[in-house]
This record gives structure tokens, sequence and C-alpha cells, in this order.
């Protein structure tokens, strides 16, 4: 692409390379970004796109290679270097004080007097708020925001330290599409008061609404930079992929629908006694993909883990599961996760701790396979013939990277080892699959494979209870939408007709202190 005359290049990145032991993570990257754009940053999980933009912020040192900012070149080697340079990273979670307000934040650590005016200091941080459009409280406990406002918080943080240069890693996974059409203002705001502005993401429509160019890594390499004008979302995957990809989920109409779960008046309590479910009802059906909506804390983990037998629910709670046999309806409120399966009902569970909860790390494929069918053994000996066949066929179907069958899952990428988790469910061929975000850490090549599986079970009369986080995902591959705010069912839609405006509303329906309960109880886990 040929640079027009009147662009000044902020930053020029020139065969920059690192390596950690073996694994090259970026090889000889040259790249331009410009003052005053929006420069979205693509690739696939474990292409580098994050130690690219660390290198920028100070937090790795390059191996090989120059970085020029403004034309000058750039040592850097700490964060506080990167702020020399006028460089700021907003990284996906937030560097903050919980215990501090929003003001305390902004200015913890910055050179100056002892003590400080502080009428002086929140009129000159109201000056950067004013000049590009934020809303925030300056004197709430970061503990007591929402996601949304603890970003924000980071974002004027780096302004006021004087940073040109932004970069943001996934601004926008973990927010509602009104609040990330409140952060794309911001960033068109800081666009045309010259400010640089870098996205890492993976969401390939909000590149296309929000970006200048695209600049894309493909393992490790430089793949190429695009005008946003000039692209479409299948020619940035064939970029990232390096091979054309069906970016095609092809939900069909449900048919033959079975309630097989129903769910009512359930209440749970986290581990400080409040409610983290309230009151829920709904049902399972085989033949549909129903998926889970809300934001982070909304009570999704608690209500898989409530059906699969791994949280304890609050009496006057009911799940019954129908039996495919006799139709028999079987109560699980009570039951553990062996007496579950004892009663030969056929539940699988996708759960978001990979590791701790869902496979042991070191075991290998096998030794994964082998602990579902284990009980089913005869003798002091299990045969591992077909745990062994099982995991080879999930390796190629979902291409996993791994040395062997054998090598412990816990040296595997997390994409990998999500993928072992996924296929080894799906192996089961249970009547209701439940996963909560299944395709987290996965590239796009490898999520689209795992939604149409999904879509496949669907067909195959299975209920399929999906867990995400991406709204344009769930209005796409499910059937209905159960959306989850505060813990309460504030609405179940059909994804067919709904908008993710409408979901965005019902996530954040209701009011009260239950947002700022949510960030204390997340404080109060790490202080434990």
């Amino acid at each position: 692409m040929s640079t027009p005359e009147n662009r000044e290049v902020a930053v020029s990145l020139r065969n920059v390379s690192k390596t950690f032991g073996s694994v090259t993570a970026n090889n000889n990257i040259s790249l331009d970004i410009y003052q005053g754009e929006i420069l979205s940053l693509l690739g696939e999980n474990g292409s580098g796109k994050t130690t690219l933009m660390n290198m920028l912020a100070g937090i790795y040192a390059p191996d090989g290679g120059q970085i020029f900012v403004e034309g000058r070149e750039a040592v850097i080697r700490s964060p506080q270097d990167a702020f020399d340079y006028k460089i700021g990273m907003i990284h996906q979670h937030f560097k903050l004080v919980d215990v501090f307000s929003a003001a305390e934040n902004i200015i913890l650590g910055m050179p100056g007097k002892a003590k400080l005016d502080k009428k002086e200091v929140l009129a000159d941080i109201h000056n950067t708020i004013d000049k590009y459009g934020f809303e925030i409280d300056l004197e709430k406990k970061i503990y007591e925001m929402s996601v949304s406002e603890k970003q924000t918080v980071e974002i004027i943080k780096v302004l006021y330290r004087g940073a040109r240069i932004l970069i943001l890693d996934e601004p926008t996974a973990v927010l509602t599409p009104q609040e990330t059409e409140k952060l794309f203002f911001i960033l068109r705001a800081m666009k045309d008061r010259g400010r640089t502005v870098v996205i890492i993401t993976h969401k390939l429509q909000e590149v296309l609404e929000l970006s200048d160019r695209v600049a894309v890594l493909r393992k490790g390499e430089y793949a190429g930079v695009i005008n946003t004008e000039d692209a479409t979302e299948n020619s940035l995957t064939e970029m990232m992929v390096g091979k054309k990809v069906e970016l095609n989920i092809g939900r069909t109409e449900p048919h033959d629908l079975k309630d097989l779960v129903h769910i009512e008046h359930l209440t749970c309590l986290n581990k400080y006694g409040r409610k983290a479910l309230d009151d829920v009802s709904f049902t399972i059906r085989g033949g549909e993909i129903l998926g889970i909506a809300g934001i982070a804390g909304a009570g999704q983990k608690e209500l898989l883990e409530a059906i699969a037998g791994l949280q304890k629910a609050e009496e006057g709670s009911s799940i019954l599961y129908r039996a495919i046999d006799n139709n028999e309806k079987i109560q699980l409120i009570g039951k553990d996760v062996n007496d579950i399966k004892n009663l030969g009902i056929s539940l699988a569970f996708v759960p978001e701790d990979r590791l701790g909860m869902g496979l042991v790390g070191n075991m290998g494929m096998v030794g994964n396979m082998l602990l579902r069918s284990y009980n089913e053994g005869r003798g002091i000996f299990t045969h591992d013939a077909a745990p062994k066949e099982l995991a080879e066929e999930i390796m190629e179907r979902l291409e996993i990277v791994t040395p062997s069958v054998n090598t412990p899952v816990r040296k595997l990428s997390g994409g990998n080892v999500q993928k072992v988790l996924v296929g080894r469910e799906i192996s089961l061929a249970p009547r209701v699959l439940m996963t909560a975000y299944a395709v987290r850490g996965l590239d796009i090549n490898t999520s689209y494979t795992i939604y149409n599986i999904m879509s496949e079970e669907k067909e195959k009369g299975v209920g399929v209870v999906y867990v995400g986080e991406d709204l344009d995902v769930l209005l796409e591959l499910c059937d209905r939408i159960l959306v989850l705010c505060e813990g309460k069912v504030s609405g179940i839609v059909d994804a067919r007709t709904t908008s993710k405006e409408q979901v965005g509303l019902l996530m954040t329906k209701y009011s009260g202190d239950h947002i700022a309960r949510i960030h204390l109880d997340t404080l109060m886990e790490e202080d434990d």
C-alpha cells in the first residue's frame, strides 16, 4: 500500500523479532503505524499480536530489529520507557487498585509534588474527560465499577499521562453493544484529535466498522496490511489463516423439539452468601441451541454447574430431567456428578475452567479420554485402545497441535487444551451438551468448526446450551437466547428476530448495586 504524502508515521517497526525459548513469537516483522489512524491488528491465537504490541508497551524487549517513534529510534525496555515515548497500552486485565477511586488510580505513581492539590488535579483530569467525551465518576471506587467503567479509567489514565499512541488489547471482549458503541465514539474522537489507536481484536465486524487499516499476523510473521474499505470478513480470514475459510454457521430451523430439562425457581448462593442465581426458570429442549447471554458474573457459571451437579441449589429449586426410555422425570437437585452419571443421565459439560475442572493437566489426551469411561472398566486394569483411537480422531478432526496423544495437556496452548475438552465431551454422544465459552482462545477457523459441530448435535436432537461472550455469534448460532442480569432471567428471546441492542439492554436491565457486589466479591477472592 502506498503511503500518502500527508501521512506522518507515528511508529515504525523494522525486522522486529521475539523468541521465548524454542518458540518464535515474532519473526522479522516490519510495520508502519500512521499518526491519527485506527489500526486493527488481526491474527489467529498464537500469531504474535499481543507479543508485538507488548514490545511497544515495554512489557518485553525485542531480541532483534528496531523501533522508531516519530522518526527517531526508540529503546523501550520498560512501561516507563514507553510512556516517555508517549505510548500507553490498555491490557485485557486492568491494572487498577480496586480500593482506590478513579481519580486516585489515574494519578497513582505520577512524578510530582509529595502533596497534590486535589482541586487542581481533578480540574486537569476533567479537561481530559471533556476533551474526548468520557463519562465517569472520579470519586467512585474501582470495585464498585462495571467492566466498561474500569476500561474508561484505564484509557483516561494513559491520556492524562500524555500518551499519543494507544494500544487496546481485546477492548470489547466483555462489553455490551451499548458500551461498545460508547467506546467507539471515544476512539473516533481520539483519532480526530490526532491520536494513534491500535486495537488487538478478533471481532471482524468491529474491525470493519471502526478501523482505517488492518494489519494481519500469521504464525508470528507479517502477512500484510489492507485498507479497511477494501476488506471483507472473508478476505481478512483468508489473510489470517492462509486459506479460504467458510464463515457460515448454517443454522437450521428447529424441528421435533422435546423438553429435556425443566428448571424452576433455581436459586444458588456464592461463597459469600449472596445470590448468584435468583429464582431462575426455563426449559432446555432437544433439537435447539439455547444461548446464555449476560455480563461477566451474571450467574452463567453457577447455572451450568447447578445443572451438572457441581453447585448446591437452595430449597425450593427444581431441575427435572426427562429420561429417554420412559419419559420419567428425575429430580437432579441434591445429586452430584456421580449420582447423575449412575442414573444413566446423558449430560456433557464443557466448563469455563479447562484445566482446573475439565481436564487433568499432567495426563495426555488418552488419559483424559479414559477418565470419562474409567468407572465402566472391568477389573483392576482398564483397556486404553478405545480412548487412544478417540484421542487420535479428535486430534485429526479439530487439528489439535500436540507432539503426541500422550503429551501432558498442560504443555499445550490454551486453544489446543480447549479443543481436547470440547472434542471429548461431544464424543460422549450426550443428550444435553452444556458449554461455557467453548471457543474462548480458539482461532476463527476452529471456532467455526465448533459452531458447526454444535449445529450437528442439535440436528441429532441434542439439547445444546451455549454460554458465549460474542453477541454476533449468539444471534447467528442459537435458536433462543436466555439473558441473565444480576442472577435473574431478564428475558428469553428468539435469536432470529431480536437484535444486539435488545439483548444488550436486557443484560443491563436491572439497576441497583449488584455490579458493585460482583466486583467486591472479586476483590475478596484476590485477597484470599
